[in-house]
């Protein structure tokens, strides 16, 4: 069983640290510098061939593993939680080809890499937060080719974007575009903010850490520097909301200002609500346990 198991594991000595050879990630921090220096800029960077599948998440792991160094601490999670395939899968090539220290304790962190979902707590100015990105472009639902999306983007013309928030409000009477909603970086990109909810994009405006955004599949890296405007499209009359949970708590930890995930309970059949971030929920119903004890 023993050998078994060996032999499902990385030969590490086969591998360079954290995988990627040092060529690959001097032009993937090269890339990213530029993307800093750039908020909300797309840059074209030579995405790698991973041992996992374009699509999950390539983009964000290649930035990570570029970016980890022997006294980092990284933490994976995949919409809100540590446990899912995704984020279990990723945390375990990080750990395997690098010995790292990893965690799922968000304000244990030095790097987090998330799928759809920021933090609910507030990261710190030494924490560096990676998202994966399966579309970079915001304008690629109204524009198809990536030469005349560029010529959009230089001449700032963004009125596919809130044509399309226009015709939800036509069609709908209000803008329902739930995750990846448009923000505008520094007054001067628009940019997909990844499939985060509606609920995160106001953690990015002014935040104290760097947001890093990695789309492996489209080759491109973005980034959100620390303390950078944000800004989520919207109209005078239509402004701009997250999502709502009227008199509704975490069924865990009675949380009333967290983005909740619904789940159907399996004995009732009834819909009950609960905390996305599980570590955040986690770590509040231990410190409510400690209160009454």
């Amino acid at each position: 069983m023993q050998q078994m198991l060996k032999k499902q594991k990385f030969n590490t000595a086969e591998y360079n640290f954290a995988f990627l050879d040092e060529g690959s990630k001097r032009e993937i921090r090269r890339k990213t510098l530029k993307a800093v220096a750039i908020p909300g800029y797309q840059v074209p960077f030579g995405s790698r061939e991973l041992p996992i599948g374009r699509g999950w998440g390539t983009g964000g792991l290649q930035l990570t593993l570029s970016l980890i160094g022997l006294t980092d601490i990284v933490k994976v999670i995949d919409q809100g939680s540590d446990d899912s395939v995704n984020a279990v899968s990723i945390r375990r090539l990080i750990e395997e080809t690098s010995h790292i220290e990893t965690t799922e304790d968000t304000t244990h962190a030095t790097i987090i890499q998330s799928r759809h979902r920021i933090p609910e707590d507030r990261l710190r100015a030494d924490q560096i937060l990676v998202l994966q990105v399966p579309e970079p472009e915001p304008l690629r639902y109204v524009e198809p080719s990536e030469e005349k999306t560029k010529i959009q983007h230089g001449e700032m013309d963004y009125s596919g974007v809130w044509l399309t928030l226009y015709e939800s409000i036509v069609k709908w009477g209000a803008i329902t575009q739930g995750a990846d909603y448009p923000v505008m970086v520094h007054n001067r990109y628009i940019m997909a903010p990844s499939p985060i909810p509606r609920w995160d994009n106001p953690k990015l405006h002014q935040a104290d850490h760097l947001t890093l955004l990695g789309a492996g599949r489209e080759k491109k890296i973005y980034a959100v520097p620390p303390y950078t405007n944000i800004v989520s499209l919207q109209f005078e009359d239509y402004p701009f909301e997250v999502e709502s949970f009227p008199d509704t708590a975490c069924r865990i930890c009675g949380s009333e200002n967290t983005f909740l995930d619904e789940v159907i309970d399996s004995e009732s059949g009834q819909i009950i609500y609960q905390c996305s971030d599980t570590d955040y929920c986690n770590r509040a119903s231990e410190q409510q346990d400690k209160e009454i004890s």
